[in-house]
């Protein structure tokens, strides 16, 4: 039996919970020609280009040193990677010495620079930025 639709009660705009804003928003104009998708993933906001994630931005009180962008990377391409973004680095609140995610932080003088030269690359297809996400690992039943 087909479920129906009921309407919902109108919410008072005032009432409403403001969006909130998104953080270093000049990066999704970048990527516009792309027609990126926004998730939000770790409390930030996680950019995806067809089945790949690129990107996430982050911006937050909590762990500042952070924030930035981040970028879907793997540790094979680190390497190539700092050739062009010296100050690049592992996200360090992920708890690891060496992460897939690295981070062109947003408290550096060249953060702008370095997030829109990101962006040129993923227009250019680079391989070195993306990756398709893997499925959710289940949980074993002990």
């Amino acid at each position: 039996m087909p479920r129906t639709l009921q309407r919902s009660t109108p919410v008072d705009p005032l009432l409403a919970k403001p969006r909130k804003r998104v953080p270093h928003e000049f990066v999704l104009g970048a990527l516009a020609p792309l027609a990126p998708m926004t998730r939000p993933m770790f409390g930030c906001l996680a950019i995806y280009v067809e089945e790949k994630i690129i990107l996430i931005l982050r911006e937050k009180p909590k762990y500042p040193a952070d924030n930035g962008v981040w970028l879907a990377t793997t540790e094979e391409h680190h390497e190539s990677l700092r050739s062009e973004f010296p100050r690049m680095r592992s996200v360090g609140l992920l708890g690891k010495k060496i992460t897939g995610w690295q981070v062109l932080p947003s408290g550096e003088p060249d953060f702008e620079e370095s997030a829109l030269r990101a962006c040129e690359l993923v227009l250019a297809r680079d391989p070195r930025i993306g990756k398709v996400p893997g499925g959710r690992k289940s949980k074993k039943k002990k």
